[in-house]
């Protein structure tokens, strides 16, 4: 066997394991698209009713210096969480990520979001039929989304 074609069945071998490795989510539009923070709760959950929980914990910067790439990391022990979302209050479109999870995901979620300017951000987990919440204000001193 030559090597050109030793490498090209290897590349048909990696990409036959892989593709079941590629994960696709459905993406909730109309979360995404509202315009509230309550608005984008009840499009996820069905209410705008959270219950604040000292078991999530978000670090996020104090001060974002530039609100177009603000890192984000969620903390959580919550037992069978479903969902995670992230929302940034003040931003036109509040929802900023959204994470379903499945029943062997560890307590953790890390991402960058944008903010237009000083806002609360929302880590909001459903777990069973209760929708969790903690929140942190972060300020903004250049907006990320047109501001």
């Amino acid at each position: 066997m030559n090597r050109r074609l030793f490498i090209r069945f290897l590349g048909v071998v990696a990409g036959v394991v892989l593709l079941p490795l590629r994960a696709f989510a459905a993406r909730p539009e109309s979360a995404f698209d509202s315009t509230t923070r309550d608005d984008a709760l009840t499009q996820l959950f069905g209410t705008p009713d959270t219950i604040e929980s000292e078991h999530i914990r978000i670090k996020a910067p104090d001060i974002a210096e530039n609100g177009a790439i603000v890192p984000i990391t969620v903390k959580f022990d919550i037992a069978h969480a479903e969902f995670v979302g992230i929302l940034a209050e003040k931003n036109p479109a509040p929802l900023a990520a959204a994470f379903k999870l499945s029943e062997h995901s560890g307590g953790l979620v890390s991402t960058r979001i944008k903010m237009s300017e000083t806002s609360p951000v929302h880590a909001v987990i459903k777990a069973g039929d209760k929708v969790y919440r903690a929140t942190k204000e972060v300020k903004v001193t250049i907006g990320g989304c047109g501001g």
